[in-house]
């Protein structure tokens, strides 16, 4: 179900299903936040709060309901155009049993997010066959100041993202992005996209579908060290994954072993015939790519590019 274009003068809404911004993560995170929307004000957008994203009724963020409650009150308000999380976190799978799926799906709207918001992203998509996007948060496209991991590259969140949200843009990788084949350069698959946060997609695989899918993973290194991704990687394999979807594209994980290697130490004596390849420009890293979930998607020469529209006027 394809949502709308965001226009010059459209609302965004901000929602924060994740953890709260409280305590020590404050001071820092507002900084972001208010420079996240004096650069979307720039652009031509007003921005629209949740009424419980600074809530702390749990000691650690929001109740479930009060998330839950933020999203179902955006998908409601008419002036709101595009859904955005405000930040990742942990625990956005907990607003499920709260949303009110036929009010989604009677109001498609663009949600982008990464991190843990894959979680109810993929969520919402898989229960009403609404395309969500796995893209930076809303405190992502604002100056860096507050993550001490990486650097992101600004500019580049900021352009990918609203290339995607405004047009039918086509393109996943940048003429600059490297990309490299990782298995079966030779084969073209093409797929409807799935996937995020590796954790996340291997947390709520009971729920998602990835028949004939290609499936795109990333993960945060220092969360997840290379025995957890290994662990996530079995729990997908054992769960037959690995020989449901067409294609698997690999983002970022920053560490001393690749998130490649550990792939294919999992599913090297598979034999998969579907192509899989690396690139550096989705996930926790310096750059994040904006990818709209189940979209047609062709993998061909180590490239991945959206082979469908997925906006409508």
């Amino acid at each position: 179900m394809l949502a709308k274009k965001l226009k010059k003068g459209d609302t965004i809404g901000v929602v924060c299903p994740s953890i709260g911004i409280i305590n020590d993560r404050f001071e820092d995170t507002k900084f972001e936040i208010n420079s996240a929307e004096r650069f979307v004000k720039e652009l031509g957008y007003k921005v629209k709060y949740g009424k419980h994203v600074y809530s702390n009724t749990t000691f650690y963020g929001a109740t479930a309901k009060e998330k839950a409650e933020d999203i179902n009150d955006m998908y409601r308000d008419n002036e709101v155009k595009a859904i955005f999380s405000l930040c990742g976190g942990e625990n956005s799978n907990s607003v499920f049993e709260y949303l009110d799926l036929d009010l989604i799906q009677d109001h498609n709207k663009i949600v982008c997010g990464y991190s843990d918001a894959t979680s109810y992203i993929n969520y919402i998509h898989s229960k009403t066959g609404n395309i969500g996007f796995i893209g930076p948060a809303f405190k992502t496209i604002g100056p860096d100041k507050a993550e001490p991991d990486y650097t992101r590259d600004i500019k580049y969140c900021q352009i990918n993202l609203f290339k995607h949200l405004e047009n039918n843009e086509l393109s996943l990788m940048q003429e600059d992005d490297e990309s490299q084949v990782i298995l079966n350069g030779d084969v073209i698959a093409t797929g409807k996209l799935i996937g995020g946060n590796l954790s996340l997609i291997t947390l709520n695989a009971d729920y998602l579908d990835f028949q004939d899918k290609i499936l795109f993973i990333e993960e945060l290194s220092y969360e997840s060290e290379p025995e957890r991704v290994s662990s996530y990687l079995y729990k997908l394999k054992q769960l037959g994954i690995f020989k449901k979807i067409k294609g698997l594209w690999i983002g970022n994980y920053e560490s001393n072993i690749s998130l490649e290697k550990i792939v294919m130490d999992t599913i090297g004596e598979m034999n998969v015939k579907y192509p899989i390849i690396k690139s550096n420009n989705f996930g926790h890293g310096d750059r994040i790519m904006t990818i709209p979930l189940g979209v047609e998607a062709k993998i061909q020469n180590g490239r991945i590019e959206l082979i469908e529209d997925y906006l409508e006027d």
